[in-house]
């Protein structure tokens, strides 16, 4: 990947401290080589709010920390940053707060969208097993994350108060694994492209 093919903002919008690591932590830390990175999660408390700073820090993202992420909020800070590129939980996660989250930032694209052409493009990521309330993810986009894999994990086992080594982080490699294998890389993740007002990314690279 190179600088003129990767997007001039990402933000991601998730629902726990450490989604963004656990779902798209290698490509947030390969678009964060370039371009600016925020992550923006809700507060929990003093130390998964400190793991959350850690392993963003490792993903060279910046992390917004708010009170909760509803449709307000998210406008707000839509309309402040000006992303290129959104990503969050799948609209049919099978966790009730992820999906909670993602309609919440599918409510508050719109605006922003007409208001300041931001953002261009909207995504969603993986999730457990990779699988929805509908069915395995449809991965539109498959990501080499070979490079940044290890910065991933890093971050992710910032997250220390969290079952990492027993439970997220082999799920981790093994999603990564399998993604990989389908693009021919070692490991790879997987987004799923949003319409935003009826219009589609026509890139083939978040």
């Amino acid at each position: 990947m190179v600088a003129d093919s990767v997007p001039s903002s990402v933000l991601a919008v998730f629902a726990h401290p450490d989604d963004a690591e656990l779902w798209a932590g290698a490509t947030l830390a390969l678009h964060a080589r370039y371009s600016p990175v925020t992550i923006a999660v809700p507060h929990r408390d003093d130390v998964r709010d400190a793991e959350a700073r850690r392993g963003a820090a490792l993903l060279g993202a910046d992390l917004h920390q708010v009170p909760r992420l509803d449709r307000a909020l998210l406008q707000r800070l839509l309309l402040d940053e000006r992303p290129e590129i959104v990503i969050t939980h799948p609209l049919d996660d099978v966790h009730p707060e992820h999906r909670a989250v993602a309609a919440a930032v599918l409510a508050a694209v719109p605006e922003p969208r007409i208001t300041t052409g931001r953002p261009s493009r909207f995504y969603t990521c993986d999730t457990y097993n990779s699988l929805t309330l509908d069915g395995p993810v449809r991965a539109d986009v498959i990501v080499d994350a070979t490079a940044t894999f290890g910065t991933k994990m890093a971050a992710l086992r910032e997250h220390a108060s969290q079952p990492i080594e027993q439970h997220f982080g082999p799920m981790a490699e093994t999603l990564g694994r399998l993604w990989g294998a389908r693009i021919g890389t070692a490991y790879a993740e997987a987004f799923t492209a949003v319409p935003i007002l009826g219009c589609l990314p026509g890139a083939a690279h978040l």
